[in-house]
């Protein structure tokens, strides 16, 4: 099998993964674009989730993409992303009845037939689990690391644990672990609620000596900020409800910085 090829014009290409669904994965990878292009840097974003792609919701756009006269596609723009997804190919309820190939050929036209241009990052918010969407993508592509999001709760952690094993069958570096919904401030006395539980991420990326990224507390306005198409990492990084994603954020670009920022990865075999 030939190597796998970097993507044109990008340095870094992240995989933002779960092992199971309903844990914020996509809150976070749209939040990570959102301030790593805050902080000053060019950002794409794919929504790999075509079963259920919530990214144009999260960021507030419909507009559809333009192709160009040798059917390469255009990027939207919005929030200062660049941005693809199916929810603008397929607007509306329409639901997404795929086989693999189906799969295979869309992903990797996002990957190779998007004109991207230069960026400094790319971030691919994968779906949930260990299927054909995660499998095509690495044997397509170079990914420079992979960040697993997971809640603190033990079925959550279960299926953390899977993604982990399976980019490390892959020979996808394990970039860390985000705990999200990590605990609660109660309005009414401050103390902290761990309605999910807390600490059990770090407990298992340490458990794999994968470093823990960050925690992310259960906050209403990063809830309404993705429902209402005006995630939180807009408002900057003093924002109060915005502190822990740029923490994230910065672990991030710190922990490519220490793999040496490299998109080129050994290849692999996949039958």
């Amino acid at each position: 099998m030939p190597e796998r090829q970097p993507i044109p014009g990008v340095k870094n290409l992240v995989a933002v993964a779960s092992g199971k669904g309903g844990v914020g994965k996509t809150t976070v990878a749209v939040n990570l674009a959102l301030a790593l292009s805050k902080l000053g840097h060019k950002v794409g974003l794919i929504d790999a989730d075509v079963y259920g792609p919530n990214v144009p919701i999260m960021l507030g756009t419909n507009q559809e993409p333009l192709a160009t006269a040798d059917r390469h596609i255009i990027p939207v723009e919005v929030s200062g992303l660049k941005m693809i997804s199916m929810g603008l190919l397929n607007p509306g309820d329409k639901p997404m009845i795929w086989r693999g190939p189906m799969l295979h050929g869309v992903i990797t036209q996002f990957l190779r037939s998007v004109e991207w241009g230069e960026l400094d990052y790319l971030i691919i918010d994968l779906p949930p689990g260990t299927g054909d969407v995660q499998l095509t993508l690495i044997q397509t592509v170079a990914i420079s690391g992979a960040v697993v999001v997971t809640t603190p709760s033990t079925v959550a952690l279960a299926d953390v644990r899977k993604a982990i094993e399976m980019f490390r069958q892959v020979n996808v570096e394990v970039m860390g672990v985000v705990e999200n919904m990590s605990t609660f401030a109660c309005p009414h006395c401050g103390k902290p609620v761990d309605i999910f539980g807390h600490g059990e991420g770090a407990k298992t990326a340490r458990a794999y000596g994968v470093p823990i990224l960050g925690e992310i507390e259960i906050d209403p306005r990063i809830r309404i900020g993705g429902d209402t198409g005006k995630p939180v990492a807009t408002l900057g990084e003093e924002a109060a409800a915005a502190r822990s994603l740029y923490g994230v954020t910065r672990a991030v670009v710190a922990r490519l910085d220490e793999l040496g920022s490299s998109t080129l990865g050994p290849s692999v075999q996949i039958d």
